[in-house]
C-alpha cells in the first residue's frame, strides 16, 4: 500500500510538471493585436502585443507579496459557475465579442473604471481555462485598448494553478453578459 501511495504521489507530481511546462510551450501562433472571434479553444501564441504574460510562478510571487492596492484577477472562463484563484472576480463573456467597439467592449470599460477607480496603472491578471483558451487572450487585449498600463495576462490559466497545487475559491460574479 505504500508503495501505491509513492506511484500515486509521483504521477501526480509528474502530471504538475507536464501542465506547468505546458503554459511555455510554443505552439508557433503568432500574436495579434485583434480580437479572435471562432475558435477560441485553440493553442494561443506565448505573447500577448500589449500586456505582459505570467507564469504560474511569478503569479504566485506577486500574490504573496503585498501590493497597495492588491492585484486585480479576472477570470473570463464562461459556462457554469466553478472555484477559481481565490479573489478572482468572474466576467464570463468579457473575451468574446465582435470588436472593441462593441458592447463587450463597452461594459468591460464600466467594470474595470469601477474595479480600478480609474486608475489606468492598476495591475489587473486576466485567465482562463488554460494555453489552448483564447478568452482571457481577447479580455486582456480589451484592456489594452481601453489605455490599462498593467495588464498582465496569466497563459496557463486555472489548468497551470491546479496542476500547481494552488487554492481555488469561489468565485465573485461581477459581470452580466450584455445583450446581443
Amino acid at each position: 500500500m505504500r508503495n501505491l501511495a509513492r506511484w500515486i504521489l509521483a504521477g501526480a507530481l509528474l502530471a504538475a510538471a507536464i501542465a506547468s511546462a505546458d503554459e511555455d510551450a510554443d505552439f508557433g501562433v503568432a500574436p495579434v493585436a485583434a480580437l479572435r472571434q471562432a475558435e477560441l479553444s485553440a493553442p494561443t501564441p506565448r505573447t500577448l502585443p500589449g500586456a505582459k504574460t505570467l507564469g504560474t510562478a511569478e503569479l504566485r510571487e506577486r500574490l504573496r507579496a503585498p501590493a497597495e492596492p492588491p492585484l486585480l484577477l479576472f477570470d473570463v472562463l464562461g459556462g457554469a459557475q466553478h472555484d477559481s484563484l481565490p479573489g478572482a472576480i468572474w466576467l464570463p463573456g468579457a473575451g468574446r465579442g465582435e470588436g472593441f467597439d462593441d458592447a463587450v467592449q463597452a461594459q468591460l470599460a464600466r467594470l474595470l473604471r469601477a474595479a480600478t477607480r480609474g486608475d489606468a496603472g492598476r495591475a489587473m491578471v486576466f485567465f482562463c481555462q488554460g494555453t489552448a483558451c483564447w478568452l482571457s487572450y481577447n479580455a486582456a487585449l480589451r484592456a489594452v485598448a481601453l489605455g490599462y498600463r498593467e495588464v498582465y495576462w496569466y497563459r496557463g490559466g486555472l489548468e497551470a494553478w491546479i496542476a500547481a497545487g494552488g487554492a481555488l475559491a469561489p468565485l465573485r460574479l461581477s459581470w452580466r453578459k450584455p445583450a446581443p
